[in-house]
């Protein structure tokens, strides 16, 4: 490989605003932002979500925010601070440096995903089955 999956990572962050899970729990509820949700469907079924989150699974990200995609969505579009979050905060890294790259400003991701966001006690709620 010429490129690993740590150094995308390492660059992904050296690139984009980073939050700390306790900045996102703070600003959890906040109507002029928007936290989404990029992890696979198992994960939230298995884990549970935040309140109140998009859940935007990571392989799909790219065609909702764009807004000329006819799988667009409109909460990209929302005006609001879109901050993602996964598991521990790689993809989300990756998706938000994506984002931008594609000329999302408004947009930054947590580090230490889910995980951190429960470990500091963030509120969690179980995914409601269909």
């Amino acid at each position: 490989m010429k490129v690993t999956v740590k150094q995308l990572v390492e660059q992904a962050y050296s690139e984009i605003e980073t939050l700390t899970a306790e900045q996102a729990i703070k600003l959890h509820g906040d109507d002029s932002v928007l936290i989404i949700d990029i992890r696979d469907i198992r994960e939230l079924e298995r884990e549970g979500r935040i309140p109140g989150s998009f859940h935007a699974p990571r392989g799909m990200l790219e065609f909702w925010a764009d807004p000329e995609s006819p799988y667009h969505h409109s909460q990209f579009s929302s005006g609001k601070k879109l901050i993602l979050h996964c598991a521990k905060g790689w993809r989300s890294a990756l998706g938000t440096k994506t984002l931008q790259d594609m000329g999302m400003e408004n947009i930054c991701h947590f580090d230490g995903g889910f995980g951190a966001w429960k470990e500091k006690g963030g509120p969690v709620e179980e995914l409601k089955a269909k």
